[in-house]
C-alpha cells in the first residue's frame, strides 16, 4: 500500500508562535495576528513551546530575550543545536547592539525593540512567513529523499554513491567487481526508486542527503 500523501507546506495555514512571560502583550499581539488570519499559539515559556510539538509546521516564532529564568538567545542557539528551522523573530524592551549582533548572528530574520509598531511587526512576520514555507517545503523534499534512499539494496547504494562521485559505469564495475551491465541495471533500478530521471536530478537529490 502506498503511502498517503503529505500536505503541502504552502498550502497550509501559518502558525505565528509567540514566547513571552508578560500575558497582556501575548494576548495583545494573538489578536493582531488573527485579525490578518494567522494562526497563532502562545506560551509563557520556552518549556511550553518545546512540548507543544508544533514546531515542524509552516510559520515561525517571535521569542523575548529576556525570559524568568530564560535567556532568549541562549533558547535559539538551543533550537538551532536541535535542528529546528521555524524561523525567528526576537523582540526586547532591554536591546543593545551586542545582543541584537548575537541574535542576528544565531539566525534570527529580525531583532526588534519593544514597543514597536504594529506594522512593523506585521511586516516582519510576513517575511518569516514566507522563509518558514521555504524551510518547510526543503525539509519536506530531504525526508523523502531519505525514505526513498532508504528503499534502495545494498548494492543500488554502492553503485549510486559511485555514480554522483563521478565515476563511469566502467570504473564501478571494476570496483564492485560485477559487470558493467549489471551496473547499469541497479542504476537504473535506484533511479527508478528514487524518482530521479537524470543524472542532474539524481545529483540533487545526492547533495539533498549528504552523499
Amino acid at each position: 500500500m502506498s503511502e498517503p500523501a503529505r500536505p503541502d507546506p504552502a498550502s497550509e495555514n501559518p502558525l505565528v508562535h509567540i514566547i513571552d512571560d508578560d500575558v497582556g502583550l501575548r494576548s495583545s499581539l494573538e489578536d493582531l495576528f488573527q485579525s490578518v488570519g494567522y494562526d497563532v499559539a502562545s506560551y509563557g515559556n520556552t518549556r511550553e513551546f518545546l512540548a507543544s510539538r508544533e514546531g515542524t509546521r509552516p510559520g515561525c516564532l517571535i521569542l523575548d530575550v529576556r525570559l524568568p529564568g530564560a535567556n532568549g538567545l541562549d533558547f535559539q542557539e538551543q533550537l538551532a543545536r536541535e535542528g529546528w528551522t521555524v524561523p525567528i523573530i526576537l523582540i526586547s524592551g532591554f536591546g543593545d547592539v551586542p545582543m541584537s549582533v548575537r541574535g542576528i548572528k544565531g539566525g534570527a530574520l529580525d531583532f526588534i525593540e519593544k514597543p514597536f509598531r504594529d506594522q512593523d511587526l506585521l511586516d516582519s512576520v510576513a517575511q518569516a512567513i514566507e522563509e518558514g514555507r521555504r524551510r518547510a517545503s526543503a525539509n519536506q523534499r530531504n525526508d523523502d529523499a531519505r525514505r526513498r534512499f532508504a528503499s534502495l539494496t545494498p548494492r543500488e547504494r554502492n553503485v549510486i554513491e559511485l555514480v554522483v562521485n563521478g565515476q563511469l559505469s566502467k570504473q564501478i564495475a571494476f570496483e564492485l567487481s560485477i559487470s558493467e551491465v549489471t551496473v547499469k541495471l541497479h542504476r537504473a533500478a535506484a533511479m527508478r526508486k528514487l524518482g530521479a530521471k537524470s543524472l542532474i536530478e539524481l545529483t540533487r537529490l545526492a547533495q539533498a542527503l549528504g552523499l
